[in-house]
């Protein structure tokens, strides 16, 4: 493991918004401390909650927070290295409505109660081609998502991939008949008009700078 990398692992220690915690200590826990009282007991605050889920570096999580102040967002991704950039960001800032959580997606019901979440965004995770079960869109993760969303609680997912983005429209929200909002597999030639969808992540810069279009899906559980 490089300098670098084990340096950001120590400064993610010392970071009063990244939470990170042993698998084994959240099962005999019964879940993560702050697991329905992260808006009472960290945020201090009854803003509402939106996580983004994969968040690799933070950069979707910080731009969110930087637009919504009146909101509470929460990063999370099992990826310490790369969260290190967003959380500190988010420090130097003074943001005292931004989080990261060091953990996998598929634990996301044992750091947050039912009808906790607000509002979840996928952004650019990895498509997982070749093993659809791990889709951070397939039923197995949506069943989970459900738990802790509230009702009518708004999804979104953003990702260059169009096989991704085509899986989770047509093989598992229609047949289980989820409600769309909007979707588009071009989404910023689409005319779709909301500010939200200006927050832009390195990669995605890049994939449009290669003229490739990106996808974009809002919709319920």
């Amino acid at each position: 493991m490089g300098k670098d990398k084990l340096r950001r692992f120590a400064e993610n220690e010392t970071f009063p918004n990244m939470f990170q915690q042993q698998y084994e200590e959240l099962q005999t826990s019964g879940g993560f401390p702050l697991k329905g009282k992260w808006k009472q007991e960290f945020f201090k605050n009854d803003n509402p909650l939106v996580l983004e889920l994969g968040c690799g570096k933070g950069e979707y999580t910080v731009g969110l927070g930087e637009k919504y102040p009146n909101k509470n967002f929460i990063g999370m991704d099992i990826k310490g290295a790369r969260m290190w950039r967003g959380c500190k960001t988010s420090i130097d800032e003074n943001m005292n409505n931004i989080a990261f959580v060091r953990s996998h997606v598929q634990l996301i019901d044992m750091y947050f109660a039912e009808n906790e979440v607000d509002e979840i965004w996928i952004t650019f995770p990895d498509p997982q081609l070749k093993k659809p079960n791990k889709r951070l869109t397939s039923a197995r993760f949506l069943n989970r998502y459900k738990k802790v969303l509230k009702k009518n609680g708004i999804m979104h997912l953003k990702t260059d991939s169009f096989e991704l983005y085509d899986y989770t429209v047509n093989e598992v929200l229609i047949p289980n008949k989820n409600k769309i909002h909007f979707h588009s597999p071009d989404l910023y030639n689409s005319g779709f008009n909301d500010d939200v969808i200006g927050i832009k992540t390195h990669y995605e810069g890049i994939y449009l700078s290669q003229g490739k279009p990106i996808t974009y899906i809002k919709f319920e559980l």
